[in-house]
């Protein structure tokens, strides 16, 4: 399993991040890596409802890879379970360490 697969480093230092929601969930975290999308999958307790899923993802990967909210936003897939997340203030090196990191726990 190659998660640095879901993750683009940009021309500006930030890195941009695959991930696949699963709102109404029970549980709320990462819940894995879908290896045929190249997507780290997200689940979150909010519905799919004027962007109470798109806050939660934000909130849900801010947490997980300590990081403010301010430095993680929604770039595509507003109304899509597939979207594109915009990470600041963190280096490919960390994240893919985080990432592993939270998928052996999940």
């Amino acid at each position: 399993m190659d998660v640095g697969t879901c993750l683009i480093q940009t021309l500006d230092g930030a890195l941009l991040m695959e991930v696949e929601i699963q709102p109404g969930s029970s549980q709320q975290g990462v819940t894995g890596f879908n290896e045929w999308r190249s997507r780290l999958v997200i689940a979150v307790k909010a519905e799919a409802k004027q962007g109470q899923a798109n806050r939660a993802v934000v909130h849900v990967i801010a947490q997980q890879f300590h990081l403010s909210t301010s430095d993680v936003t929604v770039v595509t897939g507003h109304r899509s379970r597939k979207k594109r997340l915009r990470l600041e203030s963190l280096a490919l090196a960390d994240l893919l360490l985080r990432l592993n990191e939270v998928l052996e726990g999940a």
